[in-house]
């Protein structure tokens, strides 16, 4: 997604699925906290008034409106976390592997054949 957008402008927009099919209204935009990116939108399903999370990267703006390349009925079983708190790690990794993203991670460095461990590695607490 455009990375220059004003999450607040985000509020209120209409959101499809890759169908085209309607899935709700955005109802918040969640940044994430290292970078303060617009990450996560929150999306009132209107079934039984409920919002589900949605990742913004994968999603664009179409015509005004926030098109999320996921299936209706997947939106709608993503994890329920209710909206207005903040997204723990744990909660946006659940919803990472709910739509099946994965998360970069650094590659680690080849071993370190003189002594069996990785080259660099840090005592970790």
């Amino acid at each position: 997604m455009q990375t220059d957008i004003d999450p607040r402008s985000l509020i209120g927009r209409k959101a499809f699925d890759r169908s085209g099919l309607k899935i709700g209204t955005v109802d918040e935009v969640y940044l994430d906290d290292a970078t303060g990116v617009p990450e996560w939108a929150a999306v009132r399903t209107g079934l039984f008034s409920r919002d589900a999370f949605v990742p913004l990267k994968p999603s664009r703006l179409a015509s005004e409106a926030l098109q999320v390349p996921f299936d209706r009925s997947l939106i709608r079983e993503a994890p329920d976390f209710g909206v207005g708190r903040h997204l723990s790690p744990e909660q946006e990794l659940q919803l990472y592997h709910h739509y099946g993203l994965g998360i970069s991670a650094p590659t680690p460095p080849p071993p370190d054949r003189d002594f069996g461990r990785l080259a660099g590695e840090e005592e970790r607490a």
